[in-house]
């Protein structure tokens, strides 16, 4: 199944009730004769009433069909993905993980 990625902006923090996130990078990785993309980000729980925590994760659209191939009306850059099937997001992860350090690695 392929669906559009909208790339969101890098380095700028989005607030919520609880704390904030920040993507931080984008990249690829090969997944045999395919590119996988990916967005690297912190998100930090700073304004909870049970205390503060964070951690670094990657979201996975998935694979790169078509990269950045137009604008939407935002200006913001979109690219055509397929999906990760379930049967190969084990090991794709693992190799995001091993790459960026990350802690959690979620699949759009």
């Amino acid at each position: 199944m392929e669906a559009d990625y909208v790339h969101l902006p890098l380095n700028q923090e989005v607030r919520s009730i609880s704390g904030a996130y920040v993507l931080e990078k984008e990249g690829t990785l090969k997944s045999g004769d395919r590119e996988a993309l990916y967005a690297v980000g912190t998100g930090v729980a700073d304004s909870t009433c049970c205390g503060f925590g964070g951690m670094r994760y990657a979201l996975v659209p998935g694979y790169v069909v078509s990269s950045a191939y137009r604008t939407n009306q935002d200006g913001l850059s979109v690219s055509r993905v397929a999906r990760v099937p379930a049967k190969e997001r084990e090991a794709l992860a693992a190799a995001i993980r091993r790459k960026e350090g990350v802690f959690d690695v979620v699949f759009l």
